[in-house]
Formats: C-alpha cells, sequence, structure tokens
C-alpha cells in the first residue's frame, strides 16, 4: 500500500528528492568477531535512482510518521528487518534541501549481522565492514553523510564501574559516533572507563554509560 509521502519534492533548479514529507532511512551496525563493526548497505536496484549505488534501507516519509517510524518500517519493506531485533541508538539529520526537503538517518544497533530479505528496490543487501565502505561506489548522499555517521572503533576498559552491555554504538555531542568494544586485540585506542579516569574521551564516554 502507497502511502501520502509517496511523491517528489522539487527544489530550485529542477533538483528533485524522493518524499512529499522527506524521507528517512536506518543505519544498522552490529559487531564482527575480533571487536569490530559491520553496516547494512543495500545496492540499489538498477532501475531505481541512483541505481546500482550502495547506500542504506529507506525512503519517503508519510506525513503522520516520526523519522524513527520510516526508517523501522523501510528496514522492514526493504530488508526483512523488525524492530525487535535492533536498537535505535540516535538520529541524525543528514540532508536538507532549499525546498524544505530532510533526510534523517537513525542509527541503530543488532547483536549480531542479520539475516536479510531483500524486495525489488535491492539487488543486494550486505554487511560491509565499516572500513570497507568507502571502497563501494556508495549513493552521493550517503557519501556526504557517512563523513559523519562512520563510528570510530574504541576498545574500553572498565575501572570499578559496572561493566555496560557491550559492543555498541554511542554518540557524543561535537564529536561523532564510537563503536565501543571490549576486545583486547580489536580495532581502535583503548580507554579506561571509571571514576575520575584522566581524559576528555573516557570522561564523556563514562558520563554516558553510568
Amino acid at each position: 500500500m502507497r502511502g501520502d509521502g509517496d511523491g517528489w519534492s522539487d527544489s530550485p533548479g529542477g533538483i528533485r528528492h524522493w518524499g512529499k514529507f522527506g524521507a528517512a532511512g536506518l543505519l544498522l551496525r552490529a559487531p564482527l568477531p575480533g571487536g569490530g563493526s559491520a553496516v547494512l548497505l543495500q545496492h540499489r536496484a538498477p532501475w531505481s535512482h541512483q541505481g546500482g549505488t550502495w547506500a542504506i534501507p529507506g525512503g519517503a516519509r508519510d506525513s503522520h510518521e516520526s523519522a524513527e517510524h520510516t526508517a523501522i518500517r523501510e528496514a522492514w519493506e526493504e530488508a526483512g528487518i523488525t524492530t525487535d531485533l535492533l536498537r535505535v541508538r540516535a538520529e541524525r539529520l543528514t540532508m536538507t534541501a532549499p525546498s524544505g526537503w530532510t533526510y534523517t538517518t537513525v542509527v541503530a544497533d543488532a547483536e549480531s549481522p542479520l539475516a536479510t530479505v531483500a524486495n525489488k528496490e535491492s539487488s543486494e543487501l550486505v554487511w560491509v565492514p565499516e572500513d570497507e565502505v568507502t571502497d563501494l561506489p556508495l549513493h552521493p548522499g550517503f557519501a556526504l553523510a557517512w563523513i559523519a555517521l562512520r563510528a570510530v572503533p574504541v576498545r574500553v576498559r572498565f575501572a570499578d564501574v559496572p561493566v555496560p552491555d557491550l559492543p555498541r554504538t554511542v554518540e557524543i555531542a561535537d564529536r561523532g559516533f564510537f563503536w565501543l568494544h571490549t576486545q583486547a586485540d580489536g580495532p581502535g585506542d583503548e580507554v579506561t572507563i571509571g571514576p575520575d579516569q584522566p581524559g576528555e574521551l573516557a570522561a564523556a564516554l563514562t558520563k554516558l554509560l553510568s
């Protein structure tokens, strides 16, 4: 069933964006063996807009929907992923057009790289290691957004504090996204989290995870 958001939004100069009320997509991240992370990417069907490029599942936002609702619905329609299999971590406004059209990226985690079921909008769906994403021919809009969406890996150890459920994505204001894991030989710098730990990053992560 088509929603009321299906349709083009026109900006000056003949530029068009899909979604009368904007659009949203789901950036879903999952752990890899060894402490790293992968993100679910959609290889867009050749007939679609910017077909043949890679991006995240997403689409037009209906008038009654939040960005989170849209992103989760699109993940179900395009990849067969249900809301009970993910945990939303953040939202990021990743594009605004002169027409007022916006694209919001909803960032979420899964416990493992999930099985997917592609619909006709996808040539394939692939879990791509985070450090290999830019090796692909990305959708231009996603390529620009990825600069701010990519998560920096951090190996964490805990001192005199409860250990939270890891690995996971966290967002620090004005610092971006981080992928926290506890693999001693995994990727990223090591940060100790606990009371009175030195360093700006350690202090910010301690506050977020407490």
